[in-house]
């Protein structure tokens, strides 16, 4: 994932400096090579032993550390970083990087990165809403620098409020965003829907599909990682809203369908990876289960078919990339929709394939075009959003 990448993780002198080993060890288990930068403040929270063991590498805390191999440390490690991330950033750190002051080994490394940096700052709720730390924030960020925004709840000083530290996973998240892809999609638009969506029969029961929109999601954070301006349209999963993109929550099939067709001409490239329920119940005001023989029918009615009027109502520039779940005649069906929808692409993938279909971490798809037809191996579905998003921009 960060292969081959080199991170500084800056560690300034807050209680919340005790999440920062969980993210270290998760950046060496994704291949990067860490380097940690304590100020002396941070020492009495945590001790250089733990990040020396998890990372392979010296923390460095004293700019004058005669034992190392001789090299300008703080400018050997700037010219290595990929990325620096400071957390906790304290309200002093701030202050300092703010104003380019470089007194000790963290913010003199930091004033020789020409890296992408990111602040997370971590504190008092009353000292992160001074003017003071505001202002701080916002030069930071007319220098070029990221602030993740802290998180609201119980502080270790006991009040309630913004200040805490996100935890690690939103970071490690922050640090894929920035650097594991280069930024080849930057500019583009792009609309993903992803999900099921749900027809209710009555209060209690109604009619849905099996997709857990995992694929969609999958095509969404991809785009996002790669620098595409995204936006999600999604029915009811029990996934995490991904970050670094815009989310549409809808529910039905005509809520679904309002959505793409508010957003479609705004997009460069429109994917449709959700699996709408194909039918509602007639009437649902009003409706009635009928029962004949002992066995209970339901009158039904089509939904909205989202691909087929992307097709009629598409820019010429647009591209369209829908999906087809099939049982059987797997290419034979899906060329006819191709041509019946009037799309560019469809990614095809088979329910009877192992390591296919919904809910799986995999999926075996197959990209049909007018020109031709392209099996990918199986791959998770992460690999195939980017094989995917390489086909229709590459």
């Amino acid at each position: 994932m960060l292969k081959g990448k080199t991170v500084i993780l800056g560690v300034s002198g807050g209680i919340a400096a005790y999440k920062i080993p969980n993210l270290a060890s998760m950046l060496v288990k994704s291949g990067a090579q860490v380097h940690v930068i304590m100020t002396e403040n941070a020492a009495n929270f945590i001790t250089a032993v733990t990040f020396e063991t998890l990372t392979g590498n010296k923390c460095i805390i004293d700019t004058f550390d005669r034992n190392f191999t001789f090299e300008v440390e703080h400018v050997s490690l700037a010219k290595k970083a990929d990325l620096l991330l400071v957390a906790p950033a304290t309200a002093n750190v701030i202050g300092k990087l703010a104003h380019g002051i470089c007194d000790d080994m963290l913010t003199t490394t930091a004033m020789a990165c020409q890296c992408p940096k990111i602040v997370a700052p971590a504190m008092n709720t009353r000292m992160y809403e001074n003017p003071v730390l505001q202002d701080n924030l916002k030069l930071l960020e007319h220098y070029g620098m990221k602030i993740i925004q802290p998180a609201k709840g119980h502080l270790a000083c006991g009040d309630t409020g913004a200040g805490k530290m996100p935890e690690p996973e939103e970071l490690f998240d922050y640090i894929c965003q920035a650097i594991e892809y280069p930024k080849d999609l930057e500019g583009k638009k792009i609309l993903v829907t992803a999900g099921p969506t749900r027809e209710s029969i009555d209060p209690v029961r109604f009619i849905t599909n099996h997709s857990s929109g995992k694929m969609g999601y999958a095509l969404a954070k991809a785009a996002a990682r790669r620098g595409a301006e995204v936006t999600l349209v999604s029915g009811p999963v029990s996934l995490p809203a991904p970050r670094f993109l815009e989310t549409v929550y809808v529910e039905t099939a005509k809520e679904m369908f309002q959505a793409v067709s508010e957003l479609a001409l705004k997009q460069d490239a429109i994917i449709k990876a959700a699996a709408v329920a194909d039918y509602r119940p007639a009437a649902v005001a009003d409706h009635k289960i009928k029962k004949s023989g002992g066995e209970l029918s339901l009158e039904l009615e089509p939904t909205d078919d989202i691909l087929a009027w992307l097709g009629q109502h598409r820019r010429e520039d647009q591209f369209l990339c829908g999906f087809s779940m099939e049982t059987e005649n797997l290419i034979e069906n899906s060329r006819k929709k191709l041509e019946k929808k009037n799309i560019d692409m469809i990614a095809a993938n088979s329910l009877k394939e192992p390591g296919a279909g919904f809910g799986v971490d995999t999926n075996v798809i197959t990209l049909i075009t007018r020109k031709g037809l392209e099996r990918l191996e199986k791959m998770t579905k992460e690999e195939a959003a980017h094989e995917i998003l390489n086909r229709i921009f590459c």
